[in-house]
């Protein structure tokens, strides 16, 4: 079979490319040599070996693979010096095509200069070339050409040959050269028998003679192609080579006038031996001659061509095709590319063989090498002057007789099924025209721009192409011609034969797109390569144009089952994923979500498969720029059909834990291929199959040979993708820009240094071609759109969110909708919204889809009807429609449901199509509805009797309202349905039906020899492809249509995006690594995993990533095996060493993992010692000892390495920052915690992190105070807790570390106002109060005296923390403890007390004195120490740091609180605390003394702080209860309260009387305090509280100003007010209760000593108000306990009253209205007890419930406030001073009813029954009489109706004789007044 595909144009029915058949076709199968025959060569004819020879020798070099592959790139071939027929211009072309290809900036390949190795025999016909002179045009080209050979070269040519001719283009020629070959055919006998043979030939060698030829290419090139057609095999021989000869010396390089026609023109015909001189031909345009010229050449080629005749055509083809001044384009390039490529498969020579696929090879990078090194010179794509005309649309009749040939050959070449559907493409579109018409002009290659072929046609003007198009347009009509070869299907059988000529062709094919992509992938991606329209000129980019010939070539040949089709595939694949990605966005989505990912997780693909997809995943996940791209464009775009990186993750991590079996883990797999540098080397030769070798290809010769390296390749993957986000995302945070050139550098710190060749991409790729070591150049790719992660970040939630819904819509489609209404992906709830998210979102189930729209819910049919409505049916025929609506969701089964889908369809069909063969919409709905059925019937395998025509027929007649449709229209419609299934499009059949291996004899006979593995990924395969296919040409279309906006690709710049990528995968990662690492003991393996938890923790640390940074630390940590030594190994230990070096190199962002780094750390010590013979406790195990670890890794335990490595991670750790040194601390005394805890009570516990506590406080001793004080925070608390441990061993040594670290603290200075050595030493005082030790507590003052004695005069803020530590020695109970304190604080107050001053300690000072003061067990040290606190006094007025020097006067408040306000809070802290009553005494007495001494100097407001502060306070236990709970029982507060109180209140007067002046604003809170301490049940407390008030009144009697005197009285309104018993009248506590009576209960008084506030009373109401509670006996009684209480202070008050106001220094002082102020109140008291006394009936009803035991009365308040009022009242009415005298009627208003009612209530009394009574109003009565008698004349006679019956009343009564003597006088009174006794005159 001859591959023919190379060809211009493509027919519309298969778009398929057609070409020229050559004369005979090879009926054997070509003799194919296997891999060994290359090295018998040296046998090989002269012919061959000159290109043969150096293929070996440059194979044998070359690694092994799985096929040999024919070197192109880096090696040159030898050729062998005794070559008799093979001219220099050939030899250079054999040795050139297998050189590097091209750079854009060099020149296309030049004839090189002869070669000392390629010297030619002088006899020989071959003859050096001349030089030419200069460039001219050639070909209608003018473009600057490189010159040829030098001067030096062609002066040699001039001495071989004496005669040469000169050509137009100014070159010369030999003329030997043509001479000799003309001769030998004039010498022919074909020469004989043709005329025009001989004739021409005979012409062209007399003007060669003559020296005339040069000028004439045409007619010296006759008689050469008239010797080819005669097909003699040395006539062929000779014109070919001199062809090729001519052809370097550009002889046929004609002159751009003679270019009439386009080039290139239409290839000449077949017509005859005399087709250009014929007259039949005289009307056409000439062809060029370099047209001519291939064609020549090309038709010397057949199936039936001699191998030299072949040899010689290859040779002559590359000439012409790598010349430097002829270029051939289009038709006759691609018959050029065709013939070679003919040649190597038809051809039974090997050498032919390997010269023409490296020919063929040349000649593409050539091909592919012109379009870059133009393109920076001259041309550009505008008009030029010297450019082309593009070809016209119609071609030659030559052309004709050319395709007839050309399209037989190419329906076999490509058949039908294996077309390229051009017109899916959006850059080409196809014009309706004959396959038979190839002509150039009918490459309509449209723009990728929206824009409607007619107005392409209407402005079509032909477009100028320069050469640089046409190159451009060469490069795609090669490439696509090569990529629907490696389309062409594969029989079975070719499938097993390698050198089948169908296998051959597809991997050369498939291996020259490879060396394409791989060498020019710059003209791919290259914006400028544009390919213009020939009939609409059009533009269309490369890429777009051959877009879908390499997407379909790709999903056609990656399914292959063949391994070397396959692996090129994937070759293919990451050419283009790693170049071509920023093209072909929607493209790679697919295939690799449709073909490679499915492949990895298939279960019948083979390892080899897998592994070579793993392979190219690897160098994508070594590639960070790609890595993160596929991330945010794919897992972060809602419009891709997969998270790719995600599941790639996901796949690679499954992979990388694929099970273990016992057997696998015995073997010894061989070494992955694909991270480490290939070093084998192999004598493989050249395959005749086609294959050859790429540089950056992988040598997957070693891949997939066992599970466990299929396991390797996944975790080297895995570790790749991490090393890769290591170094885009963790650059030192730089700016992508600035990290590009850094990567390169981190990349080697990373890891391994990836194989040059084995792994990484060609670098002569473009330098868009992103790698681990450059990121520059993608990052412009997209500058108008910004990489800002948020977006991404939004677009990837909204995308997780989208996928959610999606799942739940598949599983429950209402639930899912509901779902993605509410979280707005749907925009609305309207049936509309919803049908629009159904009919365009990817991923929804077709079948849940159509279970949706089918229910019969109301909403549910217009989100149907709506769904319909979307659908557009216009210009559909019926089943084309009913097709179009089949296939947005997959038709329910219920017959209720099809009925309304097909209803809604009938009526959208007709509302759309106005022309249609149906009378209304019921005809469309029958006919959907019976097609539905139809297609059931004829494809359901369940059917056995399928409908026929008629049947169909005859069901649908008399549909058309009472008509039948037109028969025809229904036989099509059956037909179409027949041969053409209804079935969705992108649903490929899940199910596979495997053979069956069931049990029996026959079914294993019968599958013997079967390959079911293979079977099953054959038939799932071909669903793939072909799903892959529908899906491009739905792209494609789609694309076509301009809709492109989902392709836009995001270039990535910012590193921000590694975290996503990282938080998607971490569990996969984590998986991946941990699985491996526990299975394995392959200690490169275990490298691998290591590094790998390296790189993941370093991300994790980088982005702070708290759960990841656990998981991953804390895992590794787990793998370290040091919790159980007995089972650890070689791996563990370099897990403990990756441990350690994290910690080193993470530790600022380790956080709560230090917990786990530093447990190990422990672990590793601990081992140290177990494998050291040292015994170490361990409680955890209860005895049970630990198995020691084997003595190799007991010694690597104690490695310089590891030991190291532990060590730097506490020495570095001054370098961790603020926060870090913080976490370090915390997880260290975590695990300090612990290992004390394990070790109980041992006397040798574990202290190892204990004492590295105590050296990183060494190491980061210099860090600022801000820092230390948050490190410290953390020690401290931990030195808190281990000093006071259970175990002294334990306490004793931490306090030992902490003396240490306090001494090193002390050193530093701290400036005043800051308080760290105050903070440092806190866990001193802490160990002091709770450490129970005596031994313990001992140690603490050592250490204290110690930093006393050494660093005293560096303490500062430390002195507070002293005091504290020594006021608590105050309180413990053991004597030594306390004698030892109280020694150096006296000493230090001797020693130290300015010092102490100076840094504020003054206070801290006087509290510690205090404390001692308190200590009740020791009295002796009390006394001394009160003693001390007194004696602070003088020193401190003396002391110059103070400023209290008694010269100074009154001090400053500042001053006042700072130094005074301690030592007075000292003394009150012992009157309220101190235990022992006469330290109490003395306490109270040095306050008072203290304050009456010093007080003058006080200041007014500090006088202010010292009452409300110290002096008030001491009484505050009679105002809240809360005061006494500081007392241990009642009797310690009753004693507290009898003596301690009760003195301090009397000093408290005193003080008052002492600085009246000073203290009488304070005057209203001493009031207070009387009143809150006559106020009191405890009768004991008020007579003190009157007693105080009455003395203190006394005493100041004199100092109390009116205003003053105003609140004393208000003072007494209120004791009376409050002390009124009111509830006497409550009516409630007279109401008979079951109970029983208050006398009944139990006294339950334990104690009068106990204060209680009684409820204040309404001073204003006489009577209660009226409760409605119901009280109980227990709240009646206390009830009546308060009253009593009431009526004794009531009472008390009013004696009190009584005393002050009968001393005259009182009476005379007080103001008449405050004085009349208190007579009111005592009348109010008076009158109260009256009413009570004269209400029989109420003191008889509280007498009945309890109330007192006897008949109630308040007889003596009752008279005694009455005599006091009387008493007063007649001072005041007798009193001279004028106020009196003014206020004299108001008084004897107060004064005269009060007399009459006692007079009338005294006559009333009865002498039997009432004579308490009668006692207690005799005064009273007797001092009233006495009053009345003094009244003036004027009163007494005003006042004598209303007294004198009332005294002659009591004249009936036996009355006392005070009462006598009052009568006697009255009466004597009454008769002087009124004149019955004469008064005798004095």
């Amino acid at each position: 079979m001859v591959d023919d595909t190379f060809t211009e144009s493509e027919g519309p029915p298969t778009n398929s490319m057609v070409d020229e058949e050559p004369v005979g076709v090879c009926k054997e199968k070509p003799i194919v040599v296997d891999a060994d025959a290359i090295h018998e060569v040296e046998d090989a004819p002269p012919s061959a070996v000159a290109a043969a020879l150096p293929v070996d020798d440059t194979d044998k070099a070359r690694p092994a693979s799985s096929f040999p592959l024919f070197e192109v790139a880096g090696e040159h071939v030898e050729t062998a010096p005794d070559v008799s027929h093979v001219s220099q211009s050939e030899v250079q072309n054999i040795d050139t095509f297998v050189e590097v290809p091209l750079s854009s900036k060099q020149a296309p390949p030049t004839p090189p200069e002869k070669s000392p190795r390629l010297q030619l025999h002088r006899g020989s016909t071959d003859v050096n070339p001349a030089t030419p002179s200069t460039p001219e045009k050639a070909n209608g080209h003018d473009e600057p050409r490189p010159q040829t050979p030098s001067s030096a070269y062609s002066s040699s040519s001039a001495a071989a040959h004496k005669r040469s001719i000169t050509i137009s283009k100014g070159y010369t020629v030999s003329v030997v050269l043509i001479s000799s070959a003309l001769e030998i055919i004039l010498a022919s006998k074909e020469a004989k028998r043709s005329t025009a043979l001989r004739e021409s030939a005979h012409s062209a060698l007399e003007m060669i003679r003559v020296g005339q030829g040069g000028d004439r290419p045409r007619e010296i090139f006759e008689p050469l192609r008239l010797a080819c057609e005669t097909r003699s095999e040395k006539l062929m021989i000779a014109s070919l080579d001199c062809i090729s000869k001519l052809i370097s010396y550009s002889f046929f390089a004609e002159p751009s006038s003679a270019q009439t026609l386009p080039s290139p023109p239409p290839s000449p015909a077949l017509q005859g031996r005399h087709s250009i001189a014929g007259a039949s031909q005289s009307s056409l345009p000439q062809p060029s001659l370099v047209d001519l010229v291939v064609h020549t050449v090309t038709t010397c080629h057949n199936d039936t061509s001699p191998e030299t005749v072949s040899l010689q055509v290859v040779k002559a083809l590359l000439s012409i095709v790598l010349s430097p001044t002829i270029y051939v384009h289009h038709s006759s390039l691609l018959k050029a590319v065709r013939t070679v490529y003919n040649v190597f498969l038809l051809s039974t020579d090997v050498v032919n063989q390997m010269v023409a696929q490296g020919g063929l090879t040349q000649m593409v990078h050539h091909i592919f090498a012109r379009c870059r090194s133009l393109d920076g010179i001259t041309l550009r794509s505008h008009v030029s002057s010297d450019t082309l005309t593009s070809i016209p649309a119609s071609g030659s009749p030559g052309t004709d007789i050319q395709n007839n040939a050309v399209e037989k050959l190419m329906a076999e070449a490509l058949p039908l099924e294996s077309a390229v559907d051009m017109t899916s493409h959006p850059g080409v579109s196809i014009p309706p025209s004959s396959v038979h018409d190839p002509d150039v002009a009918q490459e309509t290659i449209s723009h990728a721009l929206p824009a409607t072929h007619e107005a392409a046609e209407n402005e079509h003007t032909a477009r100028e192409l320069s050469t640089h198009d046409m190159f451009i347009k060469d490069a795609f009509l090669v490439f696509r011609a090569l990529c629907k070869l490696t389309m062409k299907p594969l029989n079975t059988e070719s499938e097993r034969d390698l050198k089948s000529h169908a296998m051959r062709s597809k991997l050369l094919s498939l291996h020259l797109v490879l060396t394409i992509l791989n060498s020019h992938m710059a003209l791919f991606i290259d914006s400028k390569a544009i390919i213009y329209s020939s009939s609409t000129n059009e533009a269309t980019t490369f890429v777009q144009a051959v877009n879908q010939y390499l997407c379909l070539s790709l999903s056609r040949n990656a399914v292959s089952p063949v391994p070397q089709v396959f692996e090129v595939s994937v070759e293919i694949f990451w050419r283009v994923l790693s170049g071509m990605r920023t093209k072909l966005k929607k493209e790679i989505e697919v295939l690799l979500h449709e073909i490679f990912v499915p492949i990895l997780e298939m279960k019948s693909s083979t390892l080899k498969q897998k592994a070579v997809i793993i392979g190219m995943l690897s160098r994508l996940c070594q590639d960070p720029q790609a890595l993160v791209e596929i991330y945010l464009n794919y897992d972060c775009d809602s419009g891709a059909i997969d998270n790719i990186y995600e599941h790639l993750m996901n796949i690679i991590s499954k992979i990388a834990t694929l099970p273990y079996t016992s057997s696998q883990q015995k073997t010894n797999d061989p070494a992955s291929p694909a991270l480490p540098p290939q070093t084998k080397s192999s004598a493989s030769t050249a395959h005749v199959s086609g294959a050859l070798a790429v540089s950056g290809t992988m040598d997957t010769s070693t891949m997939g040979l066992s599970e466990g390296q299929l396991r390797r390749q996944g975790l080297e993957c895995l570790v790749a993708v991490l090393r890769s986000l290591v170094t885009w995302g963790t650059a030192a945070g730089k700016t992508p820009a600035e990290s590009a050139t850094a990567d390169t550098a981190s990349r080697s710190q990373i890891g391994e240094e990836v194989a040059a060749d084995a792994m990484t991409p060609d670098p002569s790729l473009d330098g868009l071609i992103a790698s681990a070591g450059s990121t520059e150049a993608f990052r412009q790719s997209t500058p108008d759109i910004a990489d800002d992660p948020s977006r991404f970040e939004s677009a990837k939630q909204k995308k997780t969110t989208l996928l959610e819904g999606i799942k739940k819509f598949n599983f429950k489609p209402k639930r899912g909708i509901q779902f993605l209404v509410e979280t707005e992906l749907i925009p609305g709830s309207s049936p509309r919204d919803i049908a629009g998210f159904l009919l365009t979102t990817d991923g929804l189930s077709k079948s849940m889809i159509g279970e949706y729209l089918g229910e019969g819910d109301e909403y549910n049919v217009a989100i149907m009807h709506a769904f319909v409505d979307f659908l557009d049916f216009r210009n559909l025929g019926f089943v084309d429609a009913v097709r179009v609506f089949l296939q947005a969701f997959r038709l329910p089964g219920e017959a209720q449901k099809i009925d309304r889908f097909m209803l809604k369809f009938a009526e959208r069909y007709i509302a759309g199509n106005a022309q249609t063969p149906f009378k209304n919409a019921d005809a469309a709905y029958i006919l959907a509805y019976s097609i539905i059925l139809l297609n059931t019937d004829a494809h359901s395998p369940q059917i056995r009797n399928r409908m026929t025509k008629a049947d169909f027929i005859k069901n649908n007649r008399g549909i058309n309202d009472g008509e039948s449709l037109p028969e025809e229209f229904l036989s099509a419609i059956f037909h179409d349905i027949q041969g053409n299934e209804i079935r969705m499009k992108d649903e490929v059949d899940a199910t596979i039906n495997l053979p069956s291996t069931g049990p029996g004899l026959a079914n294993v006979l019968a599958n013997v020899g079967r390959d079911l593995q293979k079977e099953a990924y054959v038939m799932q395969s071909n669903g793939m492809a072909n799903k892959t296919e529908a899906l491009f040409r739905t792209l494609m279309r789609s694309q076509r249509r301009g809709s492109r906006a989902g392709d836009q690709y995001f270039s990535a710049s910012h590193f921000i995006h590694v975290r996503p990528m990282f938080e998607v995968a971490w569990i996969p990662f984590l998986a991946g690594l941990s699985g491996p690492l526990q299975n394995t003991d392959d200690l490169e393996i275990v490298d691998l995993c290591l590094d790998g938890f390296k790189n993941a923790i370093h991300i994790v640390c980088f982005f702070d990533l708290d759960l990841e940074r656990n998981a991953f630390v804390s895992t590794l940590a787990k793998f370290t095996f040091l919790n159980n030594f007995g089972e650890m190994k070689t791996k563990n230990m370099d897990a403990i060493k990756t441990l350690l070096d994290i910690a080193v190199n993470e530790g600022n962002n380790l956080k709560g993992s230090w917990r786990d780094v530093l447990s190990c750390v422990s672990q590793l010590e601990h081992m140290q010692l177990i494998s050291g013979g040292v015994e170490v406790p361990d409680s955890g195990k209860k005895g049970r000892s630990k198995k020691l670890p084997a003595e190799e890794l007991a010694n690597e335990s104690r490695s310089t390495h590891i030991t190291v490595a532990a060590d730097m991670v506490f020495s570095l750790s001054h370098y961790l920052s603020g926060t870090a040194i913080v976490d370090f601390a915390r997880a260290l005394c975590d695990v300090s915690r612990e290992e004390i805890q394990s070790s109980g009570i041992s006397q040798h516990p574990r202290l190892f992190s204990l004492q590295k506590l105590v050296e990183i406080s060494y190491y980061n001793m210099n860090r600022i105070r801000l820092e230390w004080s948050n490190l410290w925070d953390i020690l401290g608390e931990h030195f808190n807790q281990v000093c006071c441990h259970s175990n002294p061993h334990v306490g004793s040594f931490a306090l030992d570390s902490l003396r240490q670290l306090s001494m090193r603290f002390l050193e530093k200075e701290e400036l005043p106002h800051f308080k760290f050595q105050k903070d440092f030493l806190k866990p001193f005082e802490y160990t002091m109060v709770h450490n129970a030790n005596p031994d313990i507590r001992d140690m603490v003052l050592q250490c204290l005296q110690q930093m006393i004695q050494a660093r005293v005069q560096n303490m500062r803020s430390g002195w507070r923390t002293l005091f504290g530590v020594f006021s608590a020695a105050s309180k413990v109970l053991t004597e030594r403890i306390a004698n030892s304190a109280f020694e150096i604080v006296t000493r230090l107050n001797k020693e130290h007390f300015t010092a102490i001053v100076r840094h504020g300690a003054f206070a801290d000072l006087t509290v510690c004195i205090t404390e001692f003061c308190k200590v009740s067990k020791y009295q002796k040290i009390s006394l001394l120490a009160i003693g001390m606190l007194r004696g602070v006094i003088p020193v401190m007025l003396t002391c110059p740091e103070c400023a209290l020097s008694p010269g100074v006067g009154p001090q400053g408040d500042d001053i006042m609180i700072r130094f005074w306000f301690p030592v007075l809070f000292g003394f009150y802290d012992i009157i309220m605390n101190g235990e022992d009553l006469e330290v109490r005494r003395l306490a109270l007495d040095s306050l008072f003394s203290t304050l009456k001494t010093y007080g003058s100097s006080f200041t007014v407001e500090f006088w202010d702080t010292v009452c409300k502060e110290i002096l008030f306070p001491i009484f505050a236990v009679l105002k809240s209860s809360q005061d006494m709970s500081r007392f241990n029982t009642q009797e310690d507060m009753s004693v507290w309260l009898s003596t301690t109180m009760i003195q301090a209140l009397r000093d408290l007067i005193d003080l008052y009387t002492f600085f009246y002046d000073t203290l009488e604003r304070f005057l209203d809170g001493l009031l207070e305090l009387l009143c809150v301490c006559i106020c009191q049940e405890n009768d004991t407390l008020a007579r003190i509280g009157t007693s105080c008030l009455q003395q203190f009144l006394e005493n100041n009697v004199q100092k109390l100003s009116p205003a003053q005197w105003e609140r004393v009285a208000a003072t007494f309104v209120k004791l009376y007010r409050t002390t009124t018993p009111h509830q006497l009248f409550d009516d409630s506590l007279r109401e008979e209760m079951d109970g029983g009576t208050v006398s009944d209960l139990p006294d339950t008084n334990d104690s009068n000593d106990q204060a209680i506030i009684p409820a204040p009373l309404s001073p204003t109401g006489d009577q209660p108000q009226p409760q409605q509670v119901k009280h109980t006996l227990g709240d009646r009684r206390r009830i009546f306990k308060q009253i009593i209480v009431k009526c004794v202070l009531q009472l008390l008050l009013i004696e009190t009253t009584n005393d002050l106001l009968r001393n005259d220094a009182v009476y005379t002082t007080i103001p008449p209205e405050q004085l009349l102020r208190l007579m009111g109140v005592l009348d109010h008291s008076y009158q109260f007890a009256r009413m009570f006394n004269d209400d029989k009936e109420l003191r008889t009803g509280l007498w009945k419930v309890g109330f007192m035991k006897h008949l109630p009365n308040l007889l003596k308040q009752e008279s005694s406030s009455a005599a006091t009022l009387v008493h007063i009242l007649l001072r005041m009415y007798f009193d001279e001073r004028p106020e009196h005298q003014n206020a004299r009627p108001q008084i004897a208003e107060r004064l005269l009813p009060l007399g009459l009612s006692v007079l009338q209530d005294y006559i009333k009394l009865r002498a039997d029954t009432q004579a308490k009574n009668i006692t207690a109003w005799t005064p009273v009565v007797a001092e009233i009489l006495d009053g009345f008698c003094r009244f003036d004349n004027k009163a007494f006679v005003r006042y004598l109706p209303a007294i004198y019956p009332l005294a002659t009343g009591l004249l009936a009564r036996d009355v006392a004789p005070e009462i006598r003597l009052g009568l006697k006088m009255y009466f004597e009174r009454v008769g002087r007044t009124q004149g019955i006794v004469v008064v005798e005159a004095s």
